[in-house]
């Protein structure tokens, strides 16, 4: 450890009893990567203690645990961050702070400077989801890749870059470029995760039921039919078949699961019986 080096390791579990504690995810909702080695993320004289306690809480939504900070202005621990982290306080207990931005990059072999602004420098930029297939590739070859963000009112100063290899820049609207600290952070570290998600693209929530089988779902739209036909709606009867295709099409683009079948059955008996109760008796 270097003497410009401090690491802090808080004594407790929450130093500050602050932190609400991990919620299981939702059924159906896809997993990120493993936990395992990722990008470090590096502050630079970060100026509030709310912007690093949401950065930590960035960081643990996807995937990332290694948290630097470069003299942090109200020094450290800091109570509000860990408030703000909302219960990814693992990551605020582990963080190690540093005086220059050179101490904390020592270890490091390949440096990433976020920033917008051109720096009359010669770097290559990327994108966060360039970075991220960057990141990934140092990493499996055993190399420790870093990012450094500047603090919130000014961004990195030039020295800082200079000590970078590439630079970070997030495509945003030309008419407002400005992100917070956070903001930069989770979107870096978003593409860093999206490389690992096992989830599809899309799915359907269905709680506690199932997705109705083929044949659930022809019973219901046969028993529609039979009661729209007793009802006269399926009129005239050269339309009927056009229109019997354009029922089951709908039906079909629901993806009913079995509880919408057993309901949409249920609505059917329940309006079919009040036209019976209403209908003439025969004769009358």
């Amino acid at each position: 450890m270097t003497s410009d080096e401090e690491t802090i390791r808080a004594p407790g579990a929450m130093p500050f009893g602050v932190g609400i504690g991990a919620r299981p995810k939702p059924k159906g909702v896809g997993q990120g990567p493993k936990d395992g080695p990722g990008p470090v993320v590096i502050l630079v004289t970060p100026q509030m203690g709310e912007n690093i306690g949401t950065t930590a809480r960035a960081m643990a939504n996807f995937g990332l645990s290694e948290l630097r900070l470069v003299a942090p202005r109200d020094g450290w621990p800091n109570e509000r961050a860990f408030s703000a982290a909302s219960g990814a306080d693992w990551i605020l207990q582990e963080a190690r702070v540093f005086e220059t931005t050179a101490a904390a990059v020592a270890d490091l072999t390949r440096v990433y400077a976020t920033t917008a602004r051109d720096r009359d420098m010669v770097k290559p930029v990327v994108t966060p989801r360039r970075a991220a297939l960057e990141f990934k590739a140092f990493i499996d070859d055993g190399r420790k890749p870093g990012i450094l963000f500047g603090p919130e009112r000014t961004g990195l100063e030039n020295d800082d870059v200079a000590l970078s290899h590439t630079i970070l820049n997030v495509p945003t609207s030309p008419r407002f470029w400005s992100l917070n600290l956070a903001q930069a952070v989770l979107l870096v570290a978003y593409e860093w995760h999206m490389l690992g998600v096992e989830s599809p693209d899309r799915f359907l929530r269905i709680g506690q039921t199932e997705p109705a089988p083929q044949g659930e779902v022809q019973a219901l739209v046969d028993h529609l039919v039979a009661e729209l036909d007793d009802a006269g709606f399926l009129r005239p009867p050269e339309k009927k078949p056009s229109m019997v295709r354009n029922i089951t099409s709908f039906i079909q683009r629901a993806e009913p699961t079995t509880q919408d079948v057993r309901t949409f059955r249920g609505v059917i008996r329940a309006l079919t019986r009040r036209f019976q109760r209403n209908a003439p008796k025969p004769g009358a």
